[in-house]
Protein backbone atom coordinates (compact mmCIF):
# COMPACT_ATOMS: atom_id res chain seq x y z
CA UNK A 1 0.00 0.00 0.00
CA UNK A 2 1.17 3.54 -0.79
CA UNK A 3 2.52 5.63 2.09
CA UNK A 4 0.37 8.51 2.45
CA UNK A 5 1.85 12.13 2.56
CA UNK A 6 2.68 13.13 6.21
CA UNK A 7 2.18 16.59 5.17
CA UNK A 8 -1.33 15.93 3.77
CA UNK A 9 -2.41 13.32 6.86
CA UNK A 10 -1.39 16.26 9.22
CA UNK A 11 -3.61 18.96 7.06
CA UNK A 12 -6.57 16.50 7.41
CA UNK A 13 -6.25 16.09 11.17
CA UNK A 14 -5.66 19.77 11.63
CA UNK A 15 -8.48 20.33 10.09
CA UNK A 16 -10.14 17.60 12.35
CA UNK A 17 -8.37 19.12 15.37
CA UNK A 18 -9.98 22.42 14.86
CA UNK A 19 -13.33 20.99 14.11
CA UNK A 20 -12.86 19.37 17.88
CA UNK A 21 -11.77 23.17 18.87
CA UNK A 22 -14.23 24.76 17.04
CA UNK A 23 -17.27 23.19 17.69
CA UNK A 24 -17.27 23.07 21.57
CA UNK A 25 -16.24 26.81 21.11
CA UNK A 26 -19.65 27.44 19.40
CA UNK A 27 -21.66 24.70 21.03
CA UNK A 28 -20.55 25.10 25.01
CA UNK A 29 -21.35 28.51 25.60
CA UNK A 30 -25.04 28.05 24.19
CA UNK A 31 -25.13 24.78 26.06
CA UNK A 32 -24.04 25.68 29.48
CA UNK A 33 -25.97 28.61 29.49
CA UNK A 34 -29.35 26.90 28.76
CA UNK A 35 -28.59 23.84 30.47
CA UNK A 36 -26.11 25.24 33.61
CA UNK A 37 -24.17 23.18 35.54
CA UNK A 38 -26.47 20.82 36.61
CA UNK A 39 -27.92 19.62 33.16
CA UNK A 40 -24.41 19.58 31.93
CA UNK A 41 -23.39 17.67 34.54
CA UNK A 42 -26.12 15.41 34.26
CA UNK A 43 -24.80 14.42 30.58
CA UNK A 44 -21.50 14.15 31.96
CA UNK A 45 -22.12 11.77 34.82
CA UNK A 46 -24.19 9.65 31.96
CA UNK A 47 -21.01 9.96 29.59
CA UNK A 48 -18.47 9.04 32.45
CA UNK A 49 -20.49 6.07 33.45
CA UNK A 50 -21.34 4.89 29.79
CA UNK A 51 -17.63 5.08 29.16
CA UNK A 52 -16.73 2.43 31.41
CA UNK A 53 -19.07 -0.62 29.68
CA UNK A 54 -17.84 1.07 26.12
CA UNK A 55 -14.15 0.37 27.52
CA UNK A 56 -15.13 -3.14 28.15
CA UNK A 57 -16.79 -3.42 24.15
CA UNK A 58 -13.31 -2.16 22.82
CA UNK A 59 -11.24 -4.43 24.89
CA UNK A 60 -8.48 -2.30 24.09
CA UNK A 61 -8.58 -2.66 20.50
CA UNK A 62 -8.72 1.34 19.52
CA UNK A 63 -5.14 1.14 19.97
CA UNK A 64 -4.08 -2.28 19.66
CA UNK A 65 -6.10 -2.66 16.39
CA UNK A 66 -3.85 0.38 14.53
CA UNK A 67 -0.51 -1.22 15.31
CA UNK A 68 -2.32 -4.86 14.42
CA UNK A 69 -3.31 -3.28 10.66
CA UNK A 70 -0.59 -1.05 10.53
CA UNK A 71 1.69 -3.99 10.13
CA UNK A 72 0.17 -6.07 7.97
CA UNK A 73 -1.49 -2.81 5.60
CA UNK A 74 0.24 -4.33 2.25
CA UNK A 75 -1.14 -7.22 2.72
CA UNK A 76 -4.88 -7.51 1.64
CA UNK A 77 -5.97 -10.97 2.74
CA UNK A 78 -3.95 -10.78 6.30
CA UNK A 79 -5.57 -7.27 6.85
CA UNK A 80 -8.93 -8.82 6.40
CA UNK A 81 -8.55 -11.36 8.50
CA UNK A 82 -6.96 -9.05 11.20
CA UNK A 83 -9.94 -6.64 10.96
CA UNK A 84 -12.32 -9.62 10.96
CA UNK A 85 -10.99 -11.46 14.23
CA UNK A 86 -10.87 -8.14 16.02
CA UNK A 87 -14.21 -7.01 14.82
CA UNK A 88 -15.85 -10.44 16.09
CA UNK A 89 -14.18 -10.33 19.25
CA UNK A 90 -15.51 -6.49 19.35
CA UNK A 91 -18.87 -7.82 19.29
CA UNK A 92 -19.02 -10.22 21.11
CA UNK A 93 -17.37 -8.32 23.78
CA UNK A 94 -20.32 -5.56 22.88
CA UNK A 95 -22.96 -8.35 23.76
CA UNK A 96 -21.77 -8.67 27.71
CA UNK A 97 -20.82 -4.92 27.98
CA UNK A 98 -24.35 -3.99 27.04
CA UNK A 99 -26.19 -6.75 29.95
CA UNK A 100 -23.42 -6.05 32.50
CA UNK A 101 -25.06 -2.27 31.58
CA UNK A 102 -28.49 -2.62 31.47
CA UNK A 103 -28.24 -5.08 34.88
CA UNK A 104 -25.82 -1.82 36.49
CA UNK A 105 -28.38 0.76 35.37
CA UNK A 106 -31.64 -1.30 36.76
CA UNK A 107 -30.08 -2.03 40.23
CA UNK A 108 -28.10 1.38 40.94
CA UNK A 109 -30.96 3.59 42.28
CA UNK A 110 -29.17 7.02 41.19
CA UNK A 111 -28.88 5.67 37.94
CA UNK A 112 -32.25 4.25 37.58
CA UNK A 113 -33.46 7.46 38.47
CA UNK A 114 -32.49 8.99 35.10
CA UNK A 115 -31.97 5.52 33.25
CA UNK A 116 -33.52 7.16 30.12
CA UNK A 117 -30.55 9.55 29.62
CA UNK A 118 -28.31 6.54 30.58
CA UNK A 119 -29.75 4.27 27.64
CA UNK A 120 -29.58 7.47 25.18
CA UNK A 121 -25.92 7.51 26.42
CA UNK A 122 -25.94 4.06 26.03
CA UNK A 123 -25.89 4.10 22.34
CA UNK A 124 -22.25 4.97 22.21
CA UNK A 125 -21.15 1.62 22.79
CA UNK A 126 -22.46 -0.10 19.47
CA UNK A 127 -21.39 2.89 17.56
CA UNK A 128 -17.57 2.31 18.66
CA UNK A 129 -17.80 -1.11 18.28
CA UNK A 130 -19.21 -0.54 14.42
CA UNK A 131 -16.92 2.17 13.48
CA UNK A 132 -13.73 0.61 13.58
CA UNK A 133 -11.78 3.66 13.38
CA UNK A 134 -8.54 1.79 14.39
CA UNK A 135 -8.72 0.40 10.25
CA UNK A 136 -8.67 4.22 9.28
CA UNK A 137 -6.52 5.51 11.53
CA UNK A 138 -3.77 2.14 10.77
CA UNK A 139 -4.38 2.90 6.95
CA UNK A 140 -3.78 6.72 7.30
CA UNK A 141 -7.46 6.94 5.80
CA UNK A 142 -7.62 10.69 7.59
CA UNK A 143 -9.23 12.96 4.23
CA UNK A 144 -12.20 10.55 4.74
CA UNK A 145 -11.83 10.78 8.44
CA UNK A 146 -11.53 14.35 8.41
CA UNK A 147 -15.02 15.02 5.85
CA UNK A 148 -17.20 12.60 7.86
CA UNK A 149 -16.16 13.78 11.18
CA UNK A 150 -17.15 17.94 9.53
CA UNK A 151 -20.09 17.09 7.94
CA UNK A 152 -21.54 14.92 11.41
CA UNK A 153 -20.18 18.22 13.64
CA UNK A 154 -22.42 20.28 11.67
CA UNK A 155 -25.51 17.71 11.49
CA UNK A 156 -25.21 18.25 15.51
CA UNK A 157 -24.68 21.80 15.55
CA UNK A 158 -27.46 22.50 13.45
CA UNK A 159 -29.67 19.71 15.69
CA UNK A 160 -28.22 21.54 18.62
CA UNK A 161 -29.81 24.63 18.16
CA UNK A 162 -32.97 22.99 16.95
CA UNK A 163 -33.64 21.09 19.68
CA UNK A 164 -32.02 22.52 22.93
CA UNK A 165 -33.90 25.35 24.12
CA UNK A 166 -34.61 24.69 28.24
CA UNK A 167 -33.25 23.14 31.00
CA UNK A 168 -34.73 20.02 30.27
CA UNK A 169 -33.58 19.44 27.34
CA UNK A 170 -30.33 17.59 28.34
CA UNK A 171 -31.38 13.88 27.15
CA UNK A 172 -31.36 15.28 23.90
CA UNK A 173 -28.09 17.15 24.55
CA UNK A 174 -26.64 14.16 24.87
CA UNK A 175 -28.17 12.43 21.92
CA UNK A 176 -26.81 15.30 19.76
CA UNK A 177 -23.97 14.72 21.21
CA UNK A 178 -23.37 11.61 20.41
CA UNK A 179 -24.36 11.97 16.29
CA UNK A 180 -21.73 14.49 16.33
CA UNK A 181 -18.85 12.30 17.69
CA UNK A 182 -19.99 8.71 16.37
CA UNK A 183 -22.35 9.58 13.83
CA UNK A 184 -19.76 8.63 11.05
CA UNK A 185 -19.33 5.32 12.55
CA UNK A 186 -22.26 3.39 10.67
CA UNK A 187 -21.12 5.15 6.92
CA UNK A 188 -17.74 3.27 8.75
CA UNK A 189 -18.76 -0.02 8.55
CA UNK A 190 -20.47 0.19 5.11
CA UNK A 191 -17.15 0.86 3.50
CA UNK A 192 -15.56 -1.28 4.84
CA UNK A 193 -15.82 -3.43 1.75
CA UNK A 194 -13.57 -0.67 0.23
CA UNK A 195 -10.81 -1.81 2.45
CA UNK A 196 -11.43 -5.31 3.16
CA UNK A 197 -12.62 -8.36 1.92
CA UNK A 198 -15.63 -8.69 3.77
CA UNK A 199 -16.15 -12.49 2.87
CA UNK A 200 -14.56 -14.69 5.38
CA UNK A 201 -10.80 -15.40 4.72
CA UNK A 202 -10.68 -18.45 7.44
CA UNK A 203 -7.85 -19.41 9.10
CA UNK A 204 -8.63 -17.15 11.88
CA UNK A 205 -5.86 -16.94 14.68
CA UNK A 206 -7.90 -15.05 17.62
CA UNK A 207 -5.27 -16.52 20.48
CA UNK A 208 -2.74 -14.03 18.86
CA UNK A 209 -4.44 -11.23 19.77
CA UNK A 210 -5.41 -11.77 23.34
CA UNK A 211 -2.20 -11.07 24.96
CA UNK A 212 -1.61 -8.33 23.73
CA UNK A 213 -5.45 -6.84 23.64
CA UNK A 214 -5.63 -7.34 27.63
CA UNK A 215 -2.62 -5.51 28.35
CA UNK A 216 -3.80 -2.62 26.30
CA UNK A 217 -7.37 -3.68 27.67
CA UNK A 218 -5.91 -3.31 31.33
CA UNK A 219 -4.37 -0.01 29.89
CA UNK A 220 -7.41 1.71 28.74
CA UNK A 221 -9.16 0.17 32.07
CA UNK A 222 -6.67 2.35 33.98
CA UNK A 223 -6.46 5.58 32.30
CA UNK A 224 -10.55 5.19 32.23
CA UNK A 225 -10.20 5.19 35.84
CA UNK A 226 -8.26 8.16 36.45
CA UNK A 227 -9.80 10.12 33.42
CA UNK A 228 -13.45 9.52 34.50
CA UNK A 229 -13.16 8.20 37.93
CA UNK A 230 -13.14 12.15 39.05
CA UNK A 231 -16.40 12.62 37.47
CA UNK A 232 -18.09 9.68 38.66
CA UNK A 233 -16.64 10.24 42.26
CA UNK A 234 -17.92 14.06 42.11
CA UNK A 235 -20.81 12.94 41.12
CA UNK A 236 -21.57 10.58 44.15
CA UNK A 237 -19.54 12.17 47.18
CA UNK A 238 -20.31 15.83 46.26
CA UNK A 239 -23.19 16.26 43.20
CA UNK A 240 -24.26 16.97 39.52
CA UNK A 241 -23.75 20.47 39.84
CA UNK A 242 -19.90 20.02 40.94
CA UNK A 243 -19.75 17.58 38.25
CA UNK A 244 -21.03 20.70 35.93
CA UNK A 245 -18.46 22.52 36.99
CA UNK A 246 -15.64 19.95 36.91
CA UNK A 247 -16.74 19.36 33.23
CA UNK A 248 -16.62 23.04 32.15
CA UNK A 249 -12.62 22.81 33.52
CA UNK A 250 -12.09 19.32 31.46
CA UNK A 251 -13.79 20.73 28.28
CA UNK A 252 -11.34 23.76 28.08
CA UNK A 253 -8.18 20.85 29.02
CA UNK A 254 -9.69 19.02 26.40
CA UNK A 255 -10.11 21.69 23.73
CA UNK A 256 -6.30 22.04 24.05
CA UNK A 257 -4.96 18.68 24.60
CA UNK A 258 -6.49 17.94 20.95
CA UNK A 259 -4.73 20.31 19.52
CA UNK A 260 -1.58 19.64 21.15
CA UNK A 261 -1.69 16.25 20.13
CA UNK A 262 -3.01 16.25 16.60
CA UNK A 263 0.78 15.77 14.99
CA UNK A 264 0.85 12.48 17.25
CA UNK A 265 -2.42 10.90 16.16
CA UNK A 266 -0.67 10.84 12.35
CA UNK A 267 2.45 10.03 13.54
CA UNK A 268 1.44 6.70 14.86
CA UNK A 269 0.82 4.70 12.56
CA UNK A 270 4.01 5.95 10.40
CA UNK A 271 6.29 5.56 13.34
CA UNK A 272 4.98 1.80 13.90
CA UNK A 273 5.76 1.06 10.25
CA UNK A 274 9.20 2.28 10.83
CA UNK A 275 9.66 -0.04 13.31
CA UNK A 276 8.45 -2.82 12.28
CA UNK A 277 10.22 -2.18 9.35
CA UNK A 278 13.61 -1.61 11.38
CA UNK A 279 14.00 2.09 10.04
CA UNK A 280 15.49 3.40 13.57
CA UNK A 281 16.90 6.48 12.24
CA UNK A 282 13.61 7.74 11.10
CA UNK A 283 12.08 6.46 14.15
CA UNK A 284 13.91 9.02 16.05
CA UNK A 285 13.57 11.78 13.58
CA UNK A 286 9.51 11.44 14.04
CA UNK A 287 9.77 11.29 17.96
CA UNK A 288 12.30 14.14 18.41
CA UNK A 289 9.83 15.68 15.57
CA UNK A 290 6.41 14.73 17.88
CA UNK A 291 8.85 16.13 21.16
CA UNK A 292 8.81 19.73 19.25
CA UNK A 293 5.69 19.81 18.16
CA UNK A 294 4.12 19.40 21.06
CA UNK A 295 6.21 22.01 23.26
CA UNK A 296 5.70 24.84 20.79
CA UNK A 297 2.41 24.23 21.59
CA UNK A 298 1.89 23.43 25.11
CA UNK A 299 3.45 25.76 26.75
CA UNK A 300 2.37 28.96 25.50
CA UNK A 301 -1.63 27.67 25.93
CA UNK A 302 -0.23 26.67 29.39
CA UNK A 303 0.49 30.39 30.06
CA UNK A 304 -2.72 31.83 28.47
CA UNK A 305 -5.68 29.61 30.12
CA UNK A 306 -3.95 29.78 33.48
CA UNK A 307 -3.80 33.94 33.45
CA UNK A 308 -7.18 33.71 31.71
CA UNK A 309 -8.75 30.68 33.63
CA UNK A 310 -11.85 33.26 34.87
CA UNK A 311 -12.04 35.30 30.99
CA UNK A 312 -11.71 31.91 29.46
CA UNK A 313 -14.80 30.42 31.89
CA UNK A 314 -17.05 33.57 31.50
CA UNK A 315 -16.81 33.42 27.65
CA UNK A 316 -17.17 29.81 27.25
CA UNK A 317 -19.68 28.89 30.03
CA UNK A 318 -21.34 32.22 31.84
CA UNK A 319 -21.42 33.57 35.50
CA UNK A 320 -22.83 30.35 36.64
CA UNK A 321 -19.69 28.73 36.34
CA UNK A 322 -17.41 30.70 38.16
CA UNK A 323 -16.56 28.38 40.77
CA UNK A 324 -14.54 26.26 37.74
CA UNK A 325 -12.23 28.71 37.89
CA UNK A 326 -9.60 27.28 40.19
CA UNK A 327 -10.21 23.90 38.50
CA UNK A 328 -9.55 25.26 35.15
CA UNK A 329 -6.20 26.60 36.68
CA UNK A 330 -5.06 23.60 38.70
CA UNK A 331 -5.64 21.57 35.85
CA UNK A 332 -3.99 23.51 32.64
CA UNK A 333 -0.63 22.08 33.15
CA UNK A 334 -2.26 18.45 31.79
CA UNK A 335 -1.80 19.81 28.74
CA UNK A 336 1.90 19.79 28.36
CA UNK A 337 1.94 16.42 30.81
CA UNK A 338 -0.99 14.86 28.53
CA UNK A 339 1.44 15.72 25.08
CA UNK A 340 4.63 14.50 25.86
CA UNK A 341 3.08 11.14 27.51
CA UNK A 342 1.06 10.93 24.28
CA UNK A 343 4.74 10.95 22.48
CA UNK A 344 6.38 8.25 25.03
CA UNK A 345 3.87 6.11 25.94
CA UNK A 346 1.57 6.27 22.24
CA UNK A 347 3.95 7.17 19.87
CA UNK A 348 7.33 5.00 21.27
CA UNK A 349 6.35 2.34 24.13
CA UNK A 350 3.24 1.10 22.19
CA UNK A 351 4.22 0.59 19.15
CA UNK A 352 7.56 -1.17 20.08
CA UNK A 353 6.02 -3.69 21.80
CA UNK A 354 6.51 -2.39 25.45
CA UNK A 355 2.68 -1.87 26.11
CA UNK A 356 2.79 -3.08 29.32
CA UNK A 357 5.26 -0.34 30.55
CA UNK A 358 2.19 2.27 29.56
CA UNK A 359 -0.04 -0.24 31.55
CA UNK A 360 2.86 0.63 34.54
CA UNK A 361 2.61 4.11 34.71
CA UNK A 362 -0.91 4.42 34.41
CA UNK A 363 -1.83 2.14 36.66
CA UNK A 364 0.15 4.17 39.13
CA UNK A 365 -1.77 7.37 38.07
CA UNK A 366 -4.55 5.47 38.83
CA UNK A 367 -3.89 4.78 41.89
CA UNK A 368 -2.96 8.46 42.59
CA UNK A 369 -5.81 9.99 41.13
CA UNK A 370 -8.34 7.62 43.40
CA UNK A 371 -6.08 8.69 46.62
CA UNK A 372 -6.40 12.06 46.06
CA UNK A 373 -9.34 12.00 45.00
CA UNK A 374 -10.75 10.07 47.89
CA UNK A 375 -9.12 12.71 50.15
CA UNK A 376 -9.62 16.05 47.96
CA UNK A 377 -13.06 15.73 46.80
CA UNK A 378 -14.86 15.97 49.96
CA UNK A 379 -13.73 19.30 50.90
CA UNK A 380 -12.85 20.87 47.52
CA UNK A 381 -14.60 19.32 45.10
CA UNK A 382 -14.18 20.13 41.75
CA UNK A 383 -10.53 21.98 42.49
CA UNK A 384 -9.97 18.78 44.78
CA UNK A 385 -11.00 16.05 40.86
CA UNK A 386 -8.84 18.66 39.00
CA UNK A 387 -5.27 18.10 41.37
CA UNK A 388 -6.44 14.69 42.00
CA UNK A 389 -5.94 14.45 37.82
CA UNK A 390 -3.06 16.64 37.55
CA UNK A 391 -0.74 14.57 39.90
CA UNK A 392 -1.70 11.14 38.19
CA UNK A 393 -0.35 12.42 34.57
CA UNK A 394 2.43 13.94 36.49
CA UNK A 395 3.13 10.44 37.89
CA UNK A 396 1.97 8.79 34.17
CA UNK A 397 4.81 11.36 32.36
CA UNK A 398 8.14 11.15 34.85
CA UNK A 399 7.22 7.09 35.42
CA UNK A 400 7.06 6.65 31.23
CA UNK A 401 10.45 9.27 30.96
CA UNK A 402 11.97 6.52 33.46
CA UNK A 403 11.88 3.88 31.13
CA UNK A 404 12.50 5.69 28.28
CA UNK A 405 15.80 7.38 29.92
CA UNK A 406 18.01 5.88 27.11
CA UNK A 407 16.32 7.04 23.55
CA UNK A 408 15.04 10.74 25.35
CA UNK A 409 19.09 10.96 26.09
CA UNK A 410 20.08 10.07 22.27
CA UNK A 411 17.48 12.62 20.43
CA UNK A 412 17.13 15.32 23.02
CA UNK A 413 19.96 16.92 21.23
CA UNK A 414 17.54 16.74 18.45
CA UNK A 415 14.61 18.48 20.24
CA UNK A 416 13.95 22.35 20.02
CA UNK A 417 13.99 24.01 23.62
CA UNK A 418 13.63 27.54 22.05
CA UNK A 419 10.24 27.76 22.77
CA UNK A 420 10.77 27.69 26.47
CA UNK A 421 12.48 30.37 26.78
CA UNK A 422 10.85 32.19 24.09
CA UNK A 423 7.54 31.97 26.04
CA UNK A 424 7.98 32.21 29.32
CA UNK A 425 9.41 35.63 30.64
CA UNK A 426 8.13 38.12 27.41
CA UNK A 427 4.78 35.61 27.36
CA UNK A 428 4.15 36.10 30.89
CA UNK A 429 4.86 40.14 30.59
CA UNK A 430 2.98 40.23 28.16
CA UNK A 431 -0.55 38.10 29.42
CA UNK A 432 -0.31 40.00 32.66
CA UNK A 433 -0.11 42.96 30.99
CA UNK A 434 -3.07 42.35 28.86
CA UNK A 435 -5.28 40.94 31.75
CA UNK A 436 -4.55 44.01 34.18
CA UNK A 437 -5.95 45.90 30.98
CA UNK A 438 -9.18 48.28 32.01
CA UNK A 439 -11.24 46.29 29.59
CA UNK A 440 -14.89 44.96 30.79
CA UNK A 441 -15.17 43.08 27.49
CA UNK A 442 -14.43 39.74 28.45
CA UNK A 443 -13.91 38.63 24.93
CA UNK A 444 -11.25 41.64 23.82
CA UNK A 445 -9.52 41.05 26.94
CA UNK A 446 -9.03 37.47 25.55
CA UNK A 447 -8.68 38.52 22.08
CA UNK A 448 -5.71 41.37 22.38
CA UNK A 449 -3.90 38.73 25.27
CA UNK A 450 -3.53 36.09 22.64
CA UNK A 451 -2.96 38.93 19.50
CA UNK A 452 -0.45 40.57 21.81
CA UNK A 453 1.54 36.97 23.41
CA UNK A 454 0.93 35.09 20.12
CA UNK A 455 3.11 38.50 18.26
CA UNK A 456 5.56 38.33 20.96
CA UNK A 457 6.12 34.58 21.41
CA UNK A 458 6.20 34.13 17.43
CA UNK A 459 8.78 36.65 17.47
CA UNK A 460 10.75 35.46 20.03
CA UNK A 461 10.67 31.91 18.09
CA UNK A 462 12.23 33.64 15.11
CA UNK A 463 14.72 35.66 16.80
CA UNK A 464 15.98 32.24 18.40
CA UNK A 465 15.66 30.42 14.66
CA UNK A 466 13.48 27.64 15.96
CA UNK A 467 13.26 25.09 13.40
CA UNK A 468 9.50 24.44 13.22
CA UNK A 469 8.83 28.02 12.85
CA UNK A 470 11.81 29.11 10.66
CA UNK A 471 10.78 26.08 8.23
CA UNK A 472 7.26 27.17 7.56
CA UNK A 473 8.49 31.18 7.78
CA UNK A 474 11.51 30.32 5.07
CA UNK A 475 8.95 28.46 2.85
CA UNK A 476 6.66 31.38 3.08
CA UNK A 477 9.29 33.84 2.12
CA UNK A 478 10.48 31.05 -0.77
CA UNK A 479 7.13 31.35 -2.39
CA UNK A 480 6.93 35.30 -2.18
CA UNK A 481 10.16 35.51 -3.50
CA UNK A 482 9.49 33.45 -6.48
Amino acid sequence: MKNKSLKLNFIMNFLLTASSFLFPLITFPYVSRVLGPTGTGNVTMGTSVVSYFTMVAMLGVPTYGIRACASVRDDRIELSRTVQELLIMNLGMMVVAYIAFFITILCVPSFSAMKVLYFVSAIAIVLNVIGVNWLYQALEQYSYITMMSLLFKVIALVLMFSFVHQTEDYIAYALITIIGSFGSSLFNFIRLRKLIDIHPVGQYDFRRHIRPMFTFFAMTVATTVYTNLDVVMLGLMKSNYDVGLYNAAVKIKTIMVSLVTSLGTVLLPRISYYFEQNKIQEFHALVSKAFSFVLLLAIPSCLYLMVFAKDTILLLSGESFLGAVPAVMIITPTILLIGLSNITGIQVLVPTGREHLVLRSVVYGAIVDFGLNLCLIPFFGAAGAAFGTLMAEFVVTIVQFVYLRDMINEIKKHIEWKCLWSSLIPGFIVLIGAWCLPLHNVFFRLFIGGIAFSCVYGIALIFNKEEIVMSVVGKYLSKKGG
